[in-house]
């Protein structure tokens, strides 16, 4: 998505630096940004990319260099003066309050504290022009609670421009969308980038950024190491400008899996909110094996989790844990028996913010030896076992004392990722487990859940990504409207055909022949 040739420069930054203590995660960095234009910012977890954005926008201020926006000078470490300069920036992780309505959560922080009284109508007219125009369908009285991960994000766009943003940075936009609610988000840039918008993209989804931007622009360890226009480029040379080196592709070996260590029998749970239960589900995860679950979002992934993580238990039907029911099923017993979980949500049930990296390694075992022992921590093993995830697992941070949240996203679920899997579980529940993360990290965690299940664990990968699900699974399951299809052997099955059955194709063909064979 090419500027028109000449278009006015609307962004600079020049020499931008910015130090952690010792970790330099930006240096010198210098961008411009045309007007109509859509650049892509391309970088492993850790690069840099965001800390420049939060530079830009005025959440952090840089040690050396300077920001132009529309020829002006920037002040540093002032948001308001960037959304006053028309820079808008939606972050990775919405900020919006769930309580309030959209159109509450539009005009939130938009007028002074004295300021006359609001004139509702005239607002609600404009955020219905600016959706109708933009093509972010929402209904402005609509519970933000209520909303879908891409309404919430057509909030948080709308936001941005009922603030006049001329200026929009979107990190990680389509982390957490579905592919069709990111075919939408970029229809819906388009339009923008037709009346005059320029974007900055940051996403870690290689063809995402080749169908969307004009020129991309590579981050590696703080520095600038490449600029490339997209049409000049392919994923090939773009990943390898990434982590400065070729990347192999996980290979799965043939092998034979063995005994199952849980087992689901016409399962059924509880409807909870919008979100379905399960209906009639069975299953089964072997040791030596990894069960793929493809299925398009909210189609009842979050309920098998909850179950399987001990959040949950059956309403109907039967679960056998290494070959017994479970007396009392809960999260601590799901632990106990062996169940390491990496959940979909990194930030809300993955871990504690303000906690540190040592207290977030130990989270789900510092009630007992070796992290504890009658009441009292033992911080020098947790110290320890911090210290050993952070380096076998390459987690770029400051060091263990510091708080989760100072992490990137793929860097915080690095450290998730370790804390399950240096536990040495028999079952691994990895849900979404790459989701967020750059072509490095992602090929890194994928060959760890490999080896896991090489080493005898059973792992359920819960995932819609489809090609993901497909080169990492033995056999595949399809989940719709809480329903799951029969196991699929690796290679059996088509990207279509299975697409057919997340459609819900092949459970109306099931549900036929059930009722012919019962008349």
């Amino acid at each position: 998505m090419a500027p028109e040739t000449g278009a006015e420069v609307v962004l600079r930054l020049d020499g931008i630096t910015k130090r952690f203590g010792p970790l330099v995660a930006n240096d010198a960095i210098s961008v411009t940004l045309r007007k109509g234009e859509v650049i892509a910012l391309l970088g492993e977890n850790g690069a840099g990319k965001t800390t420049l954005m939060n530079i830009l926008f005025g959440h952090y201020t840089a040690d050396a260099g300077t920001v132009e926006v529309f020829g002006q000078p920037l002040p540093p470490g002032h948001p308001r003066a960037a959304l006053a300069a028309g820079v808008g920036m939606v972050h990775q992780h919405f900020t919006l309050a769930d309580n309030l309505t959209v159109l509450e959560n539009i005009l939130l922080g938009t007028r002074p504290l004295l300021a006359p009284r609001l004139d509702a109508r005239e607002a609600r007219a404009r955020v219905a022009r600016l959706s109708r125009d933009f093509g972010l369908a929402v209904h402005p009285d609509a519970r933000v609670g209520a909303l879908s991960v891409g309404e919430r994000q057509r909030v948080e766009i709308l936001k941005a421009l009922y603030r006049d943003a001329r200026i929009l940075i979107l990190d990680e936009p389509t982390a957490v969308l579905t592919p069709q609610e990111t075919s939408a988000l970029f229809e819906t840039l388009r339009k923008a980038v037709a009346q005059g918008l320029s974007v900055i993209f940051i996403s870690h989804k290689l063809g995402e950024v080749i169908e969307i931007s004009s020129r991309v622009l590579v981050l590696r360890h703080g520095r600038l190491v490449g600029e490339v226009a997209t049409a000049d480029t392919d994923r090939h040379r773009l990943a390898e400008m990434m982590v400065g080196a070729e990347i192999a592709a996980p290979r799965l070996s043939e092998r034979a899996p063995g005994p199952a260590f849980l087992t689901l029998t016409g399962v059924d749970t509880p409807r909870r909110g919008n979100a379905p239960g399960l209906k009639g589900v069975t299953l089964a995860l072997r040791a030596g094996q990894i069960t793929g679950l493809a299925g398009v979002s909210g189609n009842g992934q979050a309920a098998l989790a909850a179950l399987i993580g001990g959040l949950e238990t059956p309403a109907k039907g039967s679960m056998e844990l290494h070959g017994a029911r479970p007396a009392d099923w809960s999260p601590r017993a799901a632990l106990t028996g062996g169940i390491a979980r990496i959940p979909e949500d990194r930030h809300r049930t993955g871990s504690v913010a303000d906690f540190t990296l040592t207290e977030n390694a130990v989270l789900e075992s510092y009630a007992g030896p070796p992290y504890s022992r009658r009441g009292w921590m033992n911080w020098r093993a947790a110290d320890d076992f911090a210290r050993r995830i952070i380096e076998t697992y390459d987690v770029r941070c400051p060091g263990p004392a510091a708080r989760i949240r100072l992490l990137s996203g793929g860097n915080m679920q690095k450290l998730i990722l370790g804390r399950a899997l240096e536990a040495g579980p028999r079952i691994i529940l990895a849900n979404q487990p790459v989701r967020g993360l750059d072509i490095g990290a992602v090929t890194f965690v994928q060959n760890r859940l490999i080896a896991a299940r090489d080493a005898g664990a059973a792992v359920l990968l819960i995932s819609e990504d489809l090609d993901e699900v497909m080169a990492l699974s033995d056999v595949i399951h399809v989940i719709y409207e809480g329903r799951l299809s029969p196991a699929f052997p690796r290679g059996t099955m088509t990207p279509a055909g299975l697409g057919g059955w997340m459609a819900g194709h092949g459970f109306e063909r099931e549900h036929t022949r059930g009722g012919a064979d019962a008349a």
